[in-house]
């Protein structure tokens, strides 16, 4: 089941979503394969560290993150992919690494990659590997309200 955390924070702001169960998958790419999404459609969280700060980074699944562009924007040399005991604890109701990318939430940063912009529609991880949200985009990005940059690359 979705998480309610999110499912909650969607109905009370009457958000239309659908939730869409597949079979157990652990990849963005796999996951927008399991449930019949495109990949430039699912939408990746990824946590990084900026001067020690976590941020949320939130990529189309066909997209890996572009440091160089990351350090630009900030203005420093400090940037990296943070592990996994540096934001198990921010995300309480999710499996590790399904988290969903509403770091509002959780009182994240979140930071979107312009190339998910262009989408009018994203899927993402529900808060478990077998479990994803399909909304709109435009919706999404009002609700959560994140830093819009060019920090993807397109996986070749």
């Amino acid at each position: 089941m979705a998480i309610s955390k999110l499912t909650t924070y969607l109905d009370e702001n009457d958000i239309k979503y659908v939730t869409l169960k597949h079979s157990r998958a652990f990849t963005a790419q796999e996951v927008a394969a399991s449930a019949h999404i495109p990949g430039r459609n699912m939408a990746k969280p990824v946590m990084v560290k900026v001067d020690g700060d976590l941020k949320m980074v939130v990529l189309p699944s066909t997209h890996d993150l572009d440091f160089d562009a990351l350090k630009d924007t900030f203005n420093t040399s400090n940037v990296e992919l943070a592990s996994e005991n540096d934001f198990e604890d921010l995300f309480p109701d999710s499996e590790l690494g399904a988290m969903p990318p509403f770091g509002n939430l959780y009182d994240v940063d979140t930071i979107v990659s312009e190339a998910l912009t262009g989408d009018v529609e994203i899927a993402f991880n529900a808060g478990s590997h077998s479990e994803v949200i399909k909304m709109d985009y435009r919706v999404y990005e009002s609700l959560v309200e994140p830093e819009i940059m060019s920090v993807g690359v397109k996986q070749v």
